[in-house]
């Protein structure tokens, strides 16, 4: 008999999952300006919002999937291009906006670190990812706004800043600068609950 990890797992990668070959690489800390940064930075370690970016690998489909363990990179571009989280084609669209699925905790508050999907995908999002298999609501929303990252926030430390929490963040609070991000958060706008399965309301059926 399977065992429940091996019942659990999807039978497509998704796109935002990491593979082993994928490393998250953690060169130091430094203090910079007025937050952290790293001594050998580059432009493409932070956003257009001036956020510090974690550093990972890029080699999909080498070594075994991750299941569980978000590729940073692959998330951001889905969240920005919104490509679908599972097949990474572009995200189901209609007069109602883009398909999403979210969380109990999502629900409530209209934001969400978990890029969009294609109504092809979503069922099987919904069964397979450990977040949204206790339950989810299906929604299009017309707008989106990213409005943090979720990442580990340092303090001031000597020699080097210390790692005190991990969390989400908001942009304009303090503390993004002294955050080093993993995941893009964004709010959701102009919301219709959809069916799951044919992401249209059900006034519609």
């Amino acid at each position: 008999m399977p065992s429940e990890e091996a019942r659990c797992r999807p039978s497509l990668v998704p796109y935002i999952t990491a593979w082993s070959s994928e490393r998250t690489q953690r060169p130091p800390v430094i203090v910079r300006g007025a937050g952290i940064g790293y001594a050998d930075e580059s432009p493409y370690d932070r956003d257009g919002d001036g956020v510090l970016w974690m550093r990972e690998s890029v080699s999909p489909g080498r070594g075994r999937p991750e299941f569980g363990r978000v590729h940073l990179m692959r998330q951001r571009r889905a969240m920005r291009r919104l490509l679908c989280q599972v097949c990474g084609r572009a995200a189901d669209r209609d007069g109602d906006g883009v398909l999403w699925l979210l969380g109990e905790h999502d629900a409530a508050e209209l934001t969400t670190s978990h890029p969009p999907l294609c109504v092809p995908c979503a069922a099987q999002a919904a069964r397979s990812c450990p977040y949204l298999r206790g339950g989810c609501t299906a929604v299009r929303a017309r707008s989106r706004t990213p409005i943090g990252v979720h990442g580990m926030v340092y303090r001031p430390g000597f020699p080097f800043p210390v790692a005190e929490t991990d969390g989400g963040v908001l942009y304009g609070d303090e503390r993004i600068r002294w955050t080093r991000a993993a995941q893009l958060i964004v709010r959701l706008a102009e919301v219709t609950v959809v069916e799951l399965h044919t992401g249209v309301p059900a006034a519609r059926r």
